[in-house]
């Protein structure tokens, strides 16, 4: 089997080969590896147009790609092209991170905080296979990362706040250094906020939540085109509310690193090659003490730990670059569930809802672009992977599968190419790809997962098909010196498409639950989406921006799938003159006449939500400080969207205010 990887990757590899030639060495070695560093982080912040102070869910929501299946005010569910993130990849710096929780009240993206993180790379289809097999695409949340300096520097920030609604205290604090040889970045974060209130002013029970998080990263420079680095980052979250399920949080840990080794290479094919190993361990305990409504009580710990090893190196060839990533990773993933009634001395049943799944992946990746000319480009390539499963105890999948192997390996190929073309101040590209994901682990072994949605338990099932995904994406767009305008479309084709149906043998564990359902693959399901946005300068401070998007989703027997994005639109106004800023936006959706009651669902009706802020920049004692004040939600609009777990009502009128320092 490895040698049929092997064989297939040479394969892909052959059809990009270039001759190498000596390129200019460039004698001021020590710039040269400052530059690379520098071009390889975003300068974006990680704040939007409205907000300065954003966790990062709601920077990922600014994305046109990212809708959220929210649960509560914390830890949202990014969903990347309308699908759930069994779908997509979701990493932190090429590493992969999964949650140790069956509810999903612990994605990735609540496992770092906006203040370590320099940006996130969102990367749509078969475009983000560098890390793994996907079918959405692919999340990378990249860390700050310092670039060396010749002058020793000390650069940092400070940034504390307050919103009303939930009464949120929030303190972010960062600190770096960087020299000649050595670079240190830290960072601590503090959140704490209470229930929030709807727009009916109606307090939205357990929805609190308490965060702490805090980094560090540290590199040395072992030669003028090598250096090697650590990066720690530790989170810990207690006390955190979800109204939409019928249990809690009580503690969640993480503690993700890793070291790298980079090296830089002044002439030849070869120019970059940097090799991370790294190991990440999380620990979920959920908790519905707090609920006195539940007759009986669940404890349902969680633990996911995995250790990886990420390898890529950048090729250049004149018009030709390629970029060639190895991924490599062991995870194992185990959930308890033990039920018990008013006095936890009487335990009732214990069962893993995970019964100690073990993961292994190896997959090797590429990407090629090919500058056809000065107009046009050419991007193709592919990724090749093996996915292994086990599952410790498979006495529990033998229950509702008997006879399933205890072992399962998969092939994940994936394959993908666009084409790029500008005239004058016209954009242009077209793409297509294909690919195949292996199934979670909550899709192929998990033990009467509830799912308080649709009100049934889960049932995992270990000889699901590879979901298959066919696709295709264009976009078209015009910039000018004061407007642009750029419209956006793909569509999936996905075969094998996995979803729960009704089981006609098993009775639900749960007292909540109204049945059991198991996950099976329809034949195959279909996903549109589509983007449209446009800006305007309509004077010399004033600035406009809009956007509309619409998705559609229908299954094998053209029914509606669930939490698919009904037409969303949000527009918004700047004024920016010296040192003051101020923004008003609007954004809603209309009725989502889609919707699926198979799945749960009801029509949702539309809604609208004006904001406002206002920022004004100064200084003092030589630190460049910023100040802003807004509201969320200004008229109180009472609501809840498609996306919204169990139709829970969003936050009501929400004022900000937030106080940033730079130095």
């Amino acid at each position: 089997m490895m040698k049929n990887i092997s064989f297939s990757f040479l394969f892909l590899f052959l059809g990009i080969h270039v001759n190498a030639q000596h390129t200019h060495v460039q004698n001021d070695t020590t710039k040269r590896l400052e530059e690379v560093a520098i071009t390889a982080i975003a300068k974006r912040k990680i704040e939007t147009e409205m907000k300065m102070a954003v966790s990062v869910d709601e920077f990922l929501a600014s994305s046109d790609h990212i809708s959220f299946i929210k649960r509560g005010a914390y830890a949202w569910e990014p969903l990347l092209n309308n699908m759930s993130t069994e779908r997509s990849t979701i990493t932190i710096d090429g590493m992969h991170v999964f949650g140790a929780c069956t509810d999903k009240m612990d994605p990735v993206t609540s496992y770092v905080e906006s203040n370590n993180l320099s940006t996130i790379d969102i990367t749509s289809g078969q475009g983000g296979n560098m890390h793994g097999a996907t079918v959405a695409g692919s999340i990378d949340l990249k860390r700050k990362s310092t670039p060396f300096g010749l002058d020793k520097k000390w650069n940092g920030a400070y940034q504390t706040g307050f919103e009303s609604n939930n009464k949120q205290f929030f303190n972010l604090g960062n600190l770096s250094y960087s020299g000649d040889k050595f670079v240190a970045d830290g960072s601590i974060s503090f959140r704490k906020a209470g229930n929030y209130y709807d727009g009916n002013n109606d307090e939205v029970n357990h929805s609190q939540y308490n965060k702490f998080n805090t980094a560090v990263g540290l590199a040395y420079k072992t030669s003028p085109l090598s250096s090697i680095r650590v990066d720690a980052i530790y989170d810990k979250a207690k006390d955190v509310g979800f109204p939409a399920l019928p249990m809690d949080l009580w503690l969640s840990r993480a503690f993700i690193t890793s070291a790298s080794y980079k090296q830089l290479f002044e002439d030849g094919l070869l120019r970059a090659w940097d090799t991370k190993i790294y190991f990440n361990a999380i620990e979920h305990y959920m908790d519905d003490t707090k609920r006195p409504e539940n007759l009986v009580h669940m404890d349902m710990p969680g633990w996911s730990t995995t250790y990886g090893l990420v390898s890529r190196a950048n090729l250049r060839n004149g018009d030709c670059s390629s970029e060639i990533q190895l991924n490599v990773y062991n995870n194992l993933s185990i959930a308890e569930m033990t039920m018990y009634p008013q006095d936890r001395s009487k335990k009732t049943m214990f069962a893993y809802s995970w019964p100690w799944v073990t993961t292994r992946f190896a997959g090797i990746s590429m990407n090629n672009s090919w500058d056809i000319s000065a107009m046009s480009r050419l991007n193709f390539g592919g990724s090749l992977g093996w996915n292994y499963n086990h599952s410790k105890y498979v006495e529990f999948n033998w229950i509702f599968h008997p006879g399933t192997p205890q072992e399962k390996d998969r092939i994940l190929p994936g394959l993908h190419a666009s084409y790029q073309l500008h005239v004058n101040q016209f954009d242009f590209s077209i793409g297509t790809g294909y690919g195949h994901r292996a199934p979670s682990v909550s899709e192929g072994y998990g033990y009467y997962i509830y799912n308080s949605f649709d009100r049934y338990d889960y049932i995992g099932n270990p000889d699901l098909k590879n979901e298959v995904s066919y696709e295709a994406n264009a976009s078209a767009g015009f910039k000018s010196k004061k407007m642009g305008i750029e419209a956006k479309v793909n569509y999936f084709y996905i075969q094998n498409y996995i979803v729960g149906r009704i089981l006609s043998l098993g009775s639900p564990m749960n007292y909540q639950s109204v049945g059991v359902k198991g996950y099976t693959s329809l034949n195959h399901a279909r996903l549109f989406n589509t983007t449209l946005h446009a800006n305007y300068d309509i004077l010399q401070h004033l600035h406009w921006n809009g956007t509309l998007m619409y998705a559609r989703a229908t299954d094998d027997k053209d029914g509606n799938l669930p939490f698919i994005r009904p037409l969303s639109y949000q527009t918004s106004l700047y004024y920016m003159h010296r040192q003051f800023g101020i923004r008003a936006s609007v954004n809603g959706d209309l009725t989502q006449e889609h919707y699926s009651p198979e799945y749960g669902e009801d029509l949702t009706p539309a809604y609208m939500v004006f904001n406002m802020s206002a920022d004004y920049t100064f200084s003092f004692r030589n630190y460049k400080a910023v100040l802003q004040i807004g509201a969320e939600n200004l008229f109180n609009e009472y609501y809840s969207t498609y996306a919204d777990w169990g139709n829970i009502p969003r936050m009501g009128r929400n004022v900000f205010t937030s106080l940033k320092f730079n130095f």
